[in-house]
């Protein structure tokens, strides 16, 4: 009589049963394993991202880089940041210089006029951020992980590259003028750092401007209300001490008068016969002023910035 015949066993495992089979359990520990290997290998941040100041400083120099290839959308901003210093060249070189001293007047003009020129070219900061504002590009910012201040900074450092351009029309029209800077390259150099320094401490008063503005029209009016009495209320093209009142005062602890005067030091440009120059202490050591200047801004409208424009995107 036969045996009957056995079925098979299909409830214990395959490695309880010494098929070779691997075990549910091993898999599954094997795969998780894996997976967590490749998620650290794949998230690990970069040196940029792992160091916070190094993080803003990419971020910032991206934006920059963006809001530069955008002027070839809007070349109207560009253009008349070039055009601008022609026209004022022109118009106070000869309009005004010749009953000022001629040629004598226009050499000593050069340091006002870049001064103003790098004053004005805080309008390009003021109207580039209002658009992006009224736009909602930096509505499309937020929706990123990136710094609030590296949006900010982003378009302050990219202006810079718009200011240098426009001081270098301003400089070609003093050189056509018959302008020319009589110290070595080591004061030009300075002088050069200094305009830099000077025009990013203004671009962060355009950012506060853009800020509180509603709207770019509004923006672009308010950024020149403030800029015409503050570059000639100075000793930019006259004699500070020859204005009416108090003024003489203010013209003489304006950062535009001590710009002026500054490169007027570091190009060796000297006044003209029978111009007064004023003897206050910003006069006597104008590139120490700016430099002072320059950074006290820089602090103070960094965080007016910063704090504005977290009250005006949290809304």
């Amino acid at each position: 009589m036969n045996a009957p015949v056995r079925a098979p066993d299909t409830t214990t495992p395959p490695s309880d049963r010494g098929d070779g089979g691997p075990h549910p359990t091993a898999t599954a520990r094997g795969t998780a394993n894996s997976t967590a290997t490749a998620a650290s290998t794949t998230l690990r941040p970069t040196p940029a991202r792992r160091n916070p100041v190094l993080q803003v400083v990419a971020e910032s120099a991206d934006l920059a880089l963006r809001n530069l290839l955008r002027l070839r959308r809007t070349p109207g901003l560009l253009i008349s940041c070039l055009v601008e210093p022609v026209v004022y060249a022109l118009l106070i070189g000869y309009v005004f210089g010749n009953s000022l001293g001629g040629h004598a007047y226009r050499s000593y003009m050069m340091g006002g006029l870049i001064a103003q020129t790098v004053a004005f070219t805080t309008t390009f900061t003021t109207v580039g951020l209002s658009r992006d504002l009224e736009e909602g590009m930096v509505d499309r910012f937020r929706a990123l992980p990136i710094s609030r201040v590296s949006l900010l900074l982003g378009r302050t450092t990219s202006d810079l590259t718009t200011c240098l351009a426009s001081v270098a029309v301003t400089t070609t029209c003093g050189l056509l003028m018959g302008w020319r800077a009589h110290t070595g390259p080591f004061g030009i150099a300075a002088g050069v750092l200094l305009v830099l320094l000077f025009s990013f401490a203004m671009s962060w008063i355009g950012v506060f401007v853009s800020l509180i503005a509603p709207n770019a029209q509004v923006a672009g009016s308010l950024g020149l209300i403030w800029l015409f009495p503050a570059t000639f209320i100075s000793s930019g093209f006259v004699s500070g001490s020859t204005l009416p009142g108090p003024l003489p005062t203010v013209a003489a602890w304006n950062p535009i008068t001590s710009l002026a005067g500054a490169l007027r030091e570091l190009f060796g440009n000297t006044p003209p016969p029978g111009f007064r120059v004023q003897h206050d202490w910003p006069a006597q050591h104008p590139v120490l002023y700016t430099a002072g200047c320059s950074v006290l801004l820089i602090a103070v409208f960094v965080t007016l910035a910063t704090w504005r424009y977290r009250t005006r995107t949290s809304r």
